[in-house]
């Protein structure tokens, strides 16, 4: 029997939080796999254990409070780091724990894993449930990733993972920063199952225009070094096309570059190795709930 473990990083969402433990109870029921939860509290302002009613087709679950807040991505990969490190396993699949990641399509997830021969699957984005505004911001970071990087990325953290991609993960700086950027540096080969993204349980979305734009320039950091060799091609041709037409107007998509790669470029600093193999002295404490 094939061991899963789901690893929910989670900020004061506690209502969210226990509504999808208990949608995945269900979602679970009748796999011939072992099910287990492990929630990384990304040192939450308020409480996040509650009286979770509905466990039993989940064989554990665990709560890792942080003692500092360090964000989601670094949250995840403080989390990937913990099981790797402590824990049986033979694939963790990340989610979000507000409920835009659907907890019926983890059973998708296993059902492939089971056939895939030991391949990473990724959730590839087919349909989102955010208003018009977000969906045009979106396709356009898609459009701005795939034209620096040569990356069309269509995933986020929901994903089905490996032991040797985690691994992998682990001794890859740039998990610190951006998961699905890493996971599309140190994998070539991934396997893909539709995904829709959903509506969160409760409160509205904490995903802004401006922690979109963050999302997007992290996972562009990832590959700056093709992105500066397409940026500097990108500058000799414009300015040759506009050499003889130069005003304000005209360079601000210049202005634009130049923003752009000053701000991957400080991203980029966030990639720091040490940190990430230190982050598991960020752990308080841990709470075995079942």
């Amino acid at each position: 029997m094939k061991k899963y473990l789901i690893l929910i990083p989670i900020y004061n969402d506690r209502e969210s939080l226990s509504k999808l433990i208990e949608n995945i109870n269900l979602e679970v029921k009748d796999l011939d796999s072992e099910i287990s939860i492990i929630v990384v509290n990304d040192a939450s302002s308020q409480q996040i254990i509650d009286n979770y009613q509905h466990t039993e087709n989940i064989n554990s679950i665990e709560i890792i409070n942080m003692k500092e807040n360090r964000g989601h991505a670094r949250c995840i990969a403080s989390g990937l780091k913990y099981i790797f490190e402590k824990k049986e396993f033979d694939y963790v699949i990340p989610m979000d724990g507000d409920g835009e990641d659907r907890p019926e399509e983890i059973r998708n997830f296993i059902q492939l894993a089971e056939q895939s021969n030991e391949k990473t699957i990724v959730g590839e984005r087919t349909k989102r449930s955010e208003n018009l505004f977000f969906k045009f911001c979106y396709l356009a970071h898609k459009i701005l990733t795939l034209v620096f990087t040569g990356q069309s990325i269509k995933f986020g953290n929901f994903t089905c993972l490996t032991k040797a991609t985690i691994e992998k993960m682990l001794k890859e700086k740039a998990t610190w920063n951006s998961f699905s950027g890493s996971l599309t540096k140190i994998e070539k080969d991934l396997l893909s199952i539709p995904s829709i993204r959903g509506t969160r349980y409760f409160g509205p979305s904490k995903m802004s225009f401006f922690n979109l734009l963050k999302h997007s320039l992290a996972i562009i950091s990832v590959f700056r070094k093709t992105v500066l060799i397409r940026s500097a091609l990108f500058i000799v041709f414009y300015i040759l096309l506009i050499k003889s037409n130069a005003s304000i107007i005209t360079s601000l998509p210049l202005f634009l570059l130049l923003i752009m790669i000053y701000s991957i470029s400080n991203l980029a600093l966030r990639e720091n190795l040490d940190e990430f193999d230190k982050s598991l002295e960020n752990i308080n404490n841990i709470d075995k709930i079942k």
